[in-house]
């Protein structure tokens, strides 16, 4: 897969991230290895995790993505060859989402000892914490950078306006910026990005890491009624995306699919990777069939008809709003 710069960070990264939600949720160790070892076998570098995937699933705690990955690590001996992203922020039990300096400080240790390394590539505010101050956030990231523990920061979920405002700060202030933005961005779910965000990201080079690339699963086109909810774990979740603007969607990947032999997962994918401010888009496999069906995106050229159709399709103001 051809690689590229992530924004103005040292990392140049594959179009395709791994979204590692999965691992330890509906990919047991054995299959996570299985999975990782094929993409990267595959070109793909970029690994993306957080400290509180998978804390939904009954009986866990967080951090049973980090643990496999690092187990994965320590089974290789090395990382040197994948960028390590992971989160911070998201609600662990507390009640609340947190970005205090000593919070993140923390958690960072946490993460570092599950991953089995001894410096986090990508460090990600996870969640917008309004009730702590920029300046402290970016103060925690400062020394965790002067001691080795991190290498870049970037940020998941923010508007633009927050964004701008956690830009000037590090401007004003002397301390790291956010350097990446996760946010969620997909054909149906295209409104949280576009416009005044995507703009903002271009004009300061801030590298763009999609999630819910595939929107949950729905672009996958397997969710055509109430009948398909039990086809995985997030079946439940695909009743928002069940409207006729969806099946429309759903309705333009099968012709766009069809023409160029290949798959609306495929198209859904090609098309995100191919806007304009995005870097990587983070996709889950749980077999490594589904796995090189998504690498498979990465080599998947739209025409402009094929855009246009899908621009039009999906062009309707989204309304579906992120659980994640």
């Amino acid at each position: 897969m051809e690689r590229h710069k992530l924004g103005r960070t040292p990392f140049e990264v594959a179009p395709l991230a791994f979204g590692g939600n999965v691992f330890g949720w509906t990919a047991d160790e054995a299959s996570s290895f299985e999975l990782l070892d094929a993409f990267v076998d595959a070109g793909g570098n970029l690994i993306d995790t957080a400290n509180s995937y998978s804390r939904w699933v009954p009986g866990h705690v967080g951090g049973e993505s980090e643990t496999i990955i690092g187990r994965w690590i320590a089974r290789r001996g090395h990382h040197d060859d994948v960028v390590i992203a992971t989160k911070v922020g998201s609600d662990m039990g507390q009640g609340h989402k947190c970005l205090r300096e000593d919070y993140i400080l923390k958690e960072c240790d946490a993460s570092l000892a599950r991953l089995r390394i001894d410096a986090i590539d990508l460090y990600q505010s996870h969640w917008d914490d309004e009730t702590t101050p920029f300046e402290e956030t970016l103060e925690a990231y400062a020394r965790l950078i002067e001691q080795g523990k991190v290498k870049a920061i970037g940020a998941s979920n923010l508007t633009a306006p927050r964004l701008s405002q956690a830009l000037d700060v590090a401007a004003r202030d002397g301390l790291p910026r956010y350097e990446t933005l996760q946010p969620l961005y997909n054909l149906y779910d295209r409104d949280t990005f576009e416009g005044a965000l995507c703009d903002l990201c271009l004009r300061e080079d801030i590298g763009v890491i999609t999630y819910y690339s595939l929107a949950a699963g729905f672009l996958t086109g397997k969710y055509r009624g109430e009948k398909d909810y039990a086809k995985s774990a997030r079946g439940a979740g695909m009743k928002k995306y069940l409207n006729a603007r969806g099946l429309h969607i759903l309705d333009t990947l099968d012709d766009v699919a069809g023409r160029l032999h290949a798959t609306p997962v495929q198209v859904a994918l090609a098309w995100l990777v191919a806007q304009p401010g995005v870097t990587a888009a983070i996709a889950s496999a749980t077999s490594v069939a589904q796995l090189r069906e998504l690498v498979g995106a990465m080599t998947l050229t739209l025409d402009e008809l094929d855009r246009r159709e899908l621009d039009e399709a999906s062009a309707a103001e989204a309304t579906s709003r992120s659980t994640r």
